[in-house]
């Protein structure tokens, strides 16, 4: 004897199940790559807590996407059987962000935002138009050699790689 009847409405009820775990895995799957982007930011104060949980997630995003994938794979096959062509539109809609996800949790998007830059180009403190009088800059000085980095200009790059005074430099912020 089948102890699950094959009603329309517990069929109903099976399928919005099924609808809402796929939705809840894809948001799963998709936060745990946005929320690291998201925190850390290029001209945005991070604290210490969020870079942790930026960092915790950025390692794990990689296993927990895969999971998600296959997760909503398994589901959307589920639904696919017995549903009209627009809503197997919708299935491979809401699967794309996710799969996009799943690629992008295996790439170094934070190189991608902290790129350091490759045609730096220098000038003399009188004629550093840019550099307002109120601007914070790291300053280096080596063997009579003085330099000075405008943070607003660093804030996106974080790496100034330089010679100053003879000697091989890296500037960070």
């Amino acid at each position: 004897m089948n102890l699950i009847s094959a009603s329309p409405e517990n069929s109903k009820s099976t399928r919005r199940l099924v609808w809402t775990a796929l939705l809840v895995t894809i948001v799963i799957g998709l936060a745990v790559v946005v929320i690291p982007i998201w925190i850390i930011q290029p001209f945005k104060p991070q604290s210490q807590r969020g870079l942790e949980v930026s960092y915790a997630l950025r390692r794990i995003s990689p296993y927990l996407t895969i999971i998600a994938s296959l997760g909503v794979v398994m589901l959307t096959a589920w639904l696919w059987r017995g549903s009209r062509w627009f809503l197997k539109v919708i299935l491979v809609i809401l699967a794309l962000p996710l799969f996009a996800a799943t690629w992008m949790a295996r790439q170094n998007h934070f190189e991608w935002m902290f790129k350091p830059h490759a045609n730096l180009a220098y000038a003399p403190a009188h004629e550093a138009a840019y550099v307002d009088d109120g601007d914070v800059v790291l300053a280096v000085q080596n063997h009579g050699e003085a330099v000075a980095y405008p943070v607003r200009l660093m804030a996106y790059h974080h790496l100034v790689q330089d010679v100053v005074g003879g000697t091989p430099i890296v500037a960070t912020y």
